[in-house]
Formats: C-alpha cells, structure tokens, sequence
C-alpha cells in the first residue's frame, strides 16, 4: 500500500500543461472581445486614466475646505476643456493635412519619381514604390484621424468622467473598508494609480516642451506643416520606443521637399537631441521606478495594443500594461515574485550588484605573467 498524499501540497486539480493551455485560451478570448469593443473600452478606459490624473486636484481643493461637490465640477469642467482644446487643434491640424498634400503634389511626384529610379535599379517595380507612398499618407491620415475618432467620443469620455469623479470622491473610504479585507488589493491599485499619475503628468509635460521646440525648430526652418508635426511629436511622445521615428517621418519627408539634404540633416539632428535628453536624462528622473516595465516588455505592450485598439492603444499601452500587472500580480501577495520578470529590478538589486562587484573584481585582478622566451627547438645538437 502506497503513501498516502501529503494535505499540505496537494495535487493541483488539472495538469499544467492543461492549466496553461485554458489560461492562454481565455486571455486570448478576452483580448478578442477587448478589440471587439474598441469603441467603448478605449474612451472608457481614457477616461479612468483622466480621472486618476485630475485626483489630486480635487483632493487638494477639499483639503482646503471647498466642498466635494464644487471640487468635483471644477476638476470635470478643466479636463473638458483641456480636451476640447485639444480636439479644436488636431482637427484644424488635419484639415491643414488636407490642404497641404494638393499644394506639394508635383514635388511629391518628382521625388517618388527619383525614388522609383533607385528602387527599380535595384529591382524594386515602380507599382511597390506608389503602394509605399499611399500607404504612409493613409497611415499618417488614419494614424491621426485615430485621435479625432477618440475626440468624437467626447459624450463617452465626459459622461464617465462625470461618473468616475463622482464615485472617486468616495474611493479614499472605499479603500479604507477593503483594506481590511484585501491590503494586498489596495496596496496594489493606490501603487498603480500612483505610478500612472507619475507616467502620464511627465509625460504630457516633457511631450509639450518636445512638440513646441520641434514646432519652433520647424518653423525656422520653413518646413510646411509645422504646427501639425509639432502637434504629432507631443502626441508620439506617450509611444515609447517607436514613437519617435513615426514623428519624424513627415517633417523628413516634407522638409526635403522645400530644403533638400540639409534640411533633413537638421531635422534628424534636432529630433534626435530632443529625444535623448528627453527619453533617457529628464524622463527617468521624474518618472523614476513608477513604470518598471523593461524595454522589451514596452515594445511588445505597444506593438499588441496597438493591434488591438489601433493607435491609440499604442498611447495608452503603459498604463493599460501596468494595469494588467496590478490585477494579474500586484494583487496577489503569491504572484509578486513574478515583477521582475516585468522589469521591476527592486527585489533583484543585491544579486546586480554582487555581479556588478564580481565583474569589478575579475577586472582588476591582475594578469598572470607571460612564460619567458624560449629558443625554438630546431632538431640541432647545441654549439660547443
């Protein structure tokens, strides 16, 4: 007669294998239905990002003594009207789209001209290079229109705003009661709203100084559409990674046609500057660790969002993955080990550092010494 199972580590109901196989096939379900509901889910969940941005003005106001109601519209009626400004330019941008495109159509011909001439001494055909062509104005035009579809859905966007800051007045107590039942919960969602907060402030500030200087820089260097691509740099600002080489296509492309080669010099120089200090130097400071997702994570969030949303999911594909990692990990104390699999490298830094100090060491330990030089044996007796 066998041992009887241990109760302390019982065996899992269904093999892994299995377990894997439903996990995976649910997720992807979701995704579908997610994509599916683009329409709703993408403003809805715009929306809830807003309404974390805007919390702590409407705490600060009530800290003050302004009643919740009063603090509430005021926070509702700024981020409307931040947002109907900001629909206001893109879509006085898109029209200056509109308009610009007949007005460089024989310049646009000759250069897809000379560039037909390359790719076809290499043996590209001419019907490639005009699919290339229309395929980046439709995908500049969609890539853009994108934001009006968004802006469009204002009456979703403001009716959960004016829901969501309602129900957020009474969030700070609702946390209080769930934290008795779940801190692991609470903890988790007041990090994510926290980081988000940080991610999208900085974000929106860094992405403005970027597309006024880029506008600026654009302007002096009588490239035309200068306030549009100005306006698609901050808006590929929240893209990490590839945001910048999709903001830097059409100025490329329309300064040549007005400057030639040392416009576009300029350009890639000024852009290139602008995005490094930005990205690497100012960014991280004031970000900080409220992201932690590692690099490649990033360009896969981007990649599959945008997939499932269009390109806005690529705007909102850091938050919509931390989001994913709060409810997947964050909230359960037994799935926390799995964070620097993410990026998270808090809980790994002991073991960075000792490779750090061993690299260190194994650099400056000194070299062992050459053996001396040794006649070479040529098969001959030596000379008396």
């Amino acid at each position: 007669m066998g041992p009887e199972p241990s109760e302390s580590n019982p065996r899992p109901a269904l093999p892994r294998s299995v377990t894997i196989l439903l996990t995976l096939g649910a997720a992807t379900l979701v995704a579908f239905g997610v994509g599916a509901a683009r329409g709703i889910f993408t403003p809805v969940f715009f929306a809830f990002v807003l309404t974390l941005c805007v919390h702590p003005v409407r705490r600060w106001m009530q800290a003050r003594g302004i009643p919740r109601g009063i603090a509430t519209g005021t926070t509702i009626v700024a981020v409307f009207g931040l947002l109907a400004g900001f629909g206001a330019v893109l879509l006085a941008s898109l029209a200056q789209f509109s308009a610009l495109l007949p007005q460089y159509a024989d310049e646009i011909d000759q250069v897809s001209a000379r560039l037909t001439g390359m790719l076809e001494a290499i043996g590209v055909g001419p019907q490639h290079v005009q699919a290339m062509r229309d395929g980046f104005i439709e995908f500049l035009g969609g890539f853009l229109g994108s934001f009006a579809d968004l802006v469009g859905s204002l009456v979703i966007i403001l009716t959960m705003l004016i829901l969501m800051a309602i129900d957020g007045s009474r969030v700070p107590a609702l946390l209080t009661h769930l934290r008795h039942h779940r801190p692991a919960l609470v903890s988790a969602f007041i990090d994510f709203g926290t980081g988000v907060r940080r991610y999208m402030v900085a974000t929106t500030v860094l992405g403005t100084a970027q597309g006024l200087f880029n506008w600026l820089v654009l302007v002096l260097l009588h490239v035309p559409g200068a306030p549009l691509w100005g306006l698609l740099s901050f808006i590929c600002s929240f893209i990490p990674n590839i945001g910048y080489f999709i903001a830097i296509i059409p100025p490329l492309f329309f300064g040549f046609l007005t400057g030639g080669w040392p416009t576009v010099v300029i350009i890639i120089v000024v852009y290139g500057g602008i995005n490094g200090v930005i990205q690497s130097i100012i960014q991280p400071k004031y970000v900080g660790n409220a992201v932690s997702l590692s690099e490649t994570l990033t360009f896969v969030s981007v990649l599959f969002w945008a997939l499932l949303l269009g390109p806005t999911g690529a705007i909102l594909a850091v938050p919509l993955t931390l989001f994913i990692r709060t409810i997947l990990l964050d909230s359960e104390p037994s799935n926390v080990w799995w964070r620097p699999l993410t990026g998270d490298t808090t809980d790994i830094q002991p073991l960075l550092r000792q490779e750090d100090d061993a690299i260190r060491a194994r650099r400056a330990r000194p070299r062992p010494a050459a053996p001396p030089d040794t006649e070479p044996d040529t098969g001959r007796a030596p000379r008396p």
